[in-house]
């Protein structure tokens, strides 16, 4: 026992050893010995009980530096309640009667294309659909019944008055139906059926710019492809209905976050002049 105590004793006043130098495992197999010694000898010096503590220390300090997604969503409810939800009360009153959006926004599911920001939309504005690309699929009850969905709620039910679908610059969605082979081979199991959607986009493109660079292609395309998305959406017969009795109208839109732009066009049965801001 006297040697196995040296031991300790020497280990406790040992150079700090960093998380680097030791991995967790060897951070917590040090404190559990320690603090066995302790209970096995009550009069151990006072140095290596708060040696043992400097070490906990040390590694809820480390652990403390990794992300935490728990927090993170902890925090981030506690400051829209704080900054948000208790300073608008009339707001979130009268949404929780109901809501009466005026838009539906087909949009990316791109972390940095969020448009509740780069519109600010507030709670209540826009009835959202996001996805790989923001694209809107054709009229077809089995294979996009979710996107069909969507569409006959915000039209029929929530009586939106427009539907906007908005492209963004750097889209990987676009890249991809840029750069997948067009012979049939699939290498994914989801993502190239679904971004075939906009494959017309993509032939336009080539066969309109195809002297220019790939970034060039993908930069049109990704405007090209909102334009097919508008065109599908006539697929939708409530939706047709709404333009033939002006109740609702069809939005183009495009977020450059690389230069900071948006542009907007709409449809009305043709492409009417873009609107840059």
């Amino acid at each position: 026992m006297a040697g196995k105590l040296r031991k300790c004793i020497m280990f406790c006043c040992m150079k700090e050893l960093s998380r680097e130098d030791m991995g967790k495992d060897a951070y917590e197999e040090a404190i559990a010995g320690l603090k066995s010694l302790l209970s096995e000898k009550g009069e151990l010096e006072a140095v290596a009980a708060a040696k043992i503590e400097q070490i906990t220390a040390e590694l809820q300090a480390n652990d403390g530096n990794k992300f935490n997604p728990i927090e993170r969503i902890k925090n981030g409810f506690i400051h829209f309640k704080k900054e948000k939800y208790e300073k608008n009360p009339a707001l979130y009153g009268e949404l929780a009667k109901g809501q009466s959006p005026k838009f539906m926004v087909f949009a990316c599911s791109d972390s940095r294309v969020c448009p509740s920001h780069v519109l600010d939309f507030q709670p209540g504005e826009a009835f959202m659909v996001r996805n790989i690309a923001s694209m809107v699929p054709p009229y077809d009850q089995v294979r996009y019944s979710g996107i069909g969905a969507a569409i006959e709620y915000a039209v029929l039910h929530l009586k939106v008055e427009n539907i906007v679908v908005i492209g963004h610059s750097c889209c990987g969605g676009i890249k991809g139906l840029m750069s997948f082979p067009d012979n049939g081979a699939t290498s994914t199991d989801f993502i190239e059926d679904w971004v075939k959607i906009c494959l017309p986009a993509k032939t336009k493109v080539i066969a309109e710019a195809g002297s220019l660079s790939f970034a060039e292609q993908c930069a049109n395309c990704e405007k090209e492809a909102v334009n097919v998305s508008l065109g599908n959406l006539l697929t939708y017969p409530f939706v047709r209905d709404g333009l033939v009795k002006k109740t609702l109208a069809l939005k183009g839109g495009y977020y450059d976050f690389v230069n900071g732009s948006f542009e907007l066009w709409g449809l009305e049965f043709g492409l009417s002049p873009s609107l840059s801001v």
